[in-house]
């Protein structure tokens, strides 16, 4: 089968020869120290190189030029102090087997004059970026020259490096800047035509492959239609590409789609998480593809492994990225030789990989902490028999991880379904994928043999006679709106998403958290048709999520007309008559404000529920404390004595997220 799979298939980018047509495409990790990739970003890349990828493609947005400043972690290959790393990092790479390439640029206009050296930002035109929110000074020949030489200088220091080649990113970077109709409103031989506006790029390319000979790959990575009328359309963006491939210092296109100057068009376009469709791109780029001469690579939301084979098998593209699919799985390409597909840890598309956390997944917590957590679970030398209580995200992983290393697992789960909040969540319009969470780890602890228990209230007895040795309360919380109040009078959020409680013709709903609770009860609210009210006491929605998540709750907001109190706090509910008074507090002034209703809906997040883990403490031989500073480690807790070993993970501990609750389980439990 591998033999015939499109996916496994080499490819040959001029003199580079890949071993498959699965790829990483480049992005700003978050593991640069001081501008180099040292080892933990080494190790991240290299954890991909390990699970079989043909070419890891790393440095997103890296810097060439002293103006063009680090505004998210980015590498710097403007300096000479680089190339040693590169060299580790290459040989690393090469060793398993795979390519490896780095993205340069200069971000021109989509810098930001207070970071780095604090110099002016540079652009074509003087047009202000929304996104980085710079006016920037009009680029002169001087400028040019100089940003031209530095262009080459790093990429002859990423040739130092090892490296098998570069790309460099048009889009809203500079040369990008220069192609735009909208950013480049200049009338000298730089503007106007679209001859003039690919000059600058033009002279880049030509003086990089000066630079570094033609041994070299050279790529761009390039918007085939920004989607907007002012912007680049396809039929332009294709007359630009004809005009770099006739120039001959190129070697391949990356084609992606949207413009990146706002977080909206981030969101919804370039880099579209679980609310878009999968793949919305690739007929674009297939499309692109089918127009030009170069290799093509693609990249967009593009999650599983049906839809890759798809592309590559019908010719759509030549190689396809799966970056944020690596994120959730960096072993997808020895799965897929191994005929163990199913196996796969699916990307769901929750974005919380473009957080300030990143490159953190939500669903693996091993990602961003390859040299502490495990990708691969290694079998245990001593084989132990684990209870774990609660089947929500922590309790599934734990068991998951345990059965992995062969230990004989119990897991019990009072609910007649397991997946905990998740299943909950997955109530809101766009976020039915985040049922993947738990369905990912359901297959598995079945494939491994758990034994699970549904319908099953565990206590100290239960547990008993198990005989179990580790004990690992997953149990998870219960809402926390005890100390309000009037808090008899609210509805719990959880009750009406499970339709225990029905939705009122009148629904005032208050985020005291910023997640996605609230959000998502008054989702479900609007479908029931109810005259809704949401209130925050953040200055605005969903403000404790990725931006990418607050993007999508905003534009749902504004397509329903939601009326939105900010900065307001709840600090009391009452009954008046038939209705509800519930009465807000001013974050700005103290002022107080009294809404009638026929249904309030509180979010606070949760207390623990962690009766039975209070109920066996005493009994157990570590009095249920679980060492920081080894679960930090992620190396195996130490326990003397008598006895059963206990632990708790998850909202069991305090009310997080669930990216929380899956990386105390694997800290705690790949090491058991």
């Amino acid at each position: 089968m591998s033999a015939a799979d499109p996916l496994l298939q080499p490819f040959t980018l001029k003199n580079l020869t890949l071993r498959n047509r699965i790829m990483s495409t480049s992005h700003a990790c978050g593991l640069e120290e001081g501008g180099m990739p040292k080892d933990r970003y080494q190790t991240y890349h290299e954890e991909k190189a390990k699970g079989g990828i043909g070419l890891t493609m790393f440095g997103g947005s890296s810097n060439i030029s002293i103006d063009s400043p680090s505004v998210m972690p980015q590498l710097n290959v403007g300096v000479d102090e680089i190339i040693p790393h590169l060299r580790q990092f290459s040989q690393r790479i090469h060793a398993q087997g795979a390519g490896i390439m780095c993205q340069i640029t200069h971000l021109g206009g989509r810098g930001e004059f207070n970071k780095g050296a604090m110099l002016p930002m540079l652009a074509p035109s003087v047009i202000r970026e929304t996104l980085h929110r710079s006016i920037a000074k009009e680029i002169d020949e001087y400028d040019i020259a100089r940003i031209i030489g530095d262009y080459a200088r790093a990429a002859v220091r990423c040739k130092e490096g090892g490296l098998d080649g570069i790309e460099c990113i048009a889009a809203a970077h500079l040369i990008g800047q220069f192609l735009s109709p909208e950013r480049n409103i200049r009338t000298d031989g730089y503007g106007g035509s679209v001859q003039n506006r690919c000059r600058f790029g033009l002279e880049v390319f030509e003086a990089i492959r000066k630079a570094v000979g033609d041994d070299f790959l050279i790529g761009l990575r390039f918007i085939v239609d920004e989607g907007n009328k002012e912007g680049l359309g396809f039929e332009e963006s294709l007359e630009i590409a004809e005009i770099f491939q006739a120039a001959g210092c190129l070697d391949f296109f990356n084609a992606s789609y949207g413009r990146m100057d706002t977080y909206a068009s981030i969101s919804i376009d370039c880099m579209p998480g679980m609310a878009s469709p999968d793949a919305p791109w690739l007929a674009k780029a297939a499309a692109f593809k089918a127009a030009v001469k170069l290799p093509v690579i693609h990249a967009s939301r593009i999650s599983d492994v049906a839809t890759a084979r798809h592309a590559i098998r019908e010719g759509l593209i030549d190689l396809v990225g799966m970056t944020r699919a690596h994120f959730a799985d960096p072993q997808i390409v020895n799965k897929i030789i191994a005929g163990q597909e199913e196996t796969i840890r699916p990307c769901v598309g929750a974005t919380h990989c473009m957080s300030p956390l990143r490159p953190t997944c939500l669903h693996n917590p091993a990602t961003g902490h390859d040299r502490t957590l495990k990708q691969v679970i290694n079998p245990a030398k001593v084989k132990r028999r684990v209870a774990v209580i609660g089947a929500g995200p922590a309790g599934l992983e734990a068991a998951r991880v345990c059965a992995e290393r062969g230990h004989e697992v119990t897991l019990f789960e009072a609910a007649p379904r397991m997946g905990g909040q998740v299943l909950l969540s997955a109530k809101a319009h766009w976020r039915k994928s985040m049922l993947g969470v738990v369905e990912w780890r359901i297959g598995e602890i079945e494939r491994l043999g758990v034994d699970i228990r549904l319908n099953a209230y565990a206590e100290a007895d239960d547990v008993a006679v198990l005989g179990a040795d580790l004990v690992i309360v997953a149990t998870g919380g219960v809402p926390n709106t005890g100390w309000l109040p009037g808090a008899e009078h609210l509805t719990s959020a959880w009750d009406l998403l499970d339709g225990t409680a029905q939705v009122a013709d009148d629904v005032l709903v208050v985020d005291g958290t910023g997640r996605h609770v609230a959000m998502t009860v008054a989702d479900v609210c609007h479908k029931a048709g109810a005259k809704l009210r949401f209130a925050t006491v953040d200055d605005t929605l969903i403000a404790e999520q990725a931006y990418a998540e607050r993007v999508m709750w905003r534009k749902w907001a504004r397509e329903i007309g939601l009326r939105v109190l900010t900065e307001e706090s709840l600090i009391g509910v009452r009954r008046e008559g038939n209705g509800l008074v519930a009465t807000l507090r001013s974050e700005l002034t103290g002022e107080e404000t009294d809404i009638r209703t026929a249904q309030v809906v509180f979010d606070y997040g949760t207390i623990p529920a962690d009766g039975v883990f209070v109920e066996m403490r005493d009994a157990s031989r570590n009095k249920g404390v679980t060492q920081l500073e080894t679960l930090v480690a992620g190396q195996a807790q130490e326990a003397a004595g008598a006895g059963f070993e206990l632990h708790r993970i998850g909202d069991a501990v305090a009310s997080r997220n669930v990216h929380a609750a899956v990386l105390d389980a694997l800290r705690l439990c790949q090491n058991c």
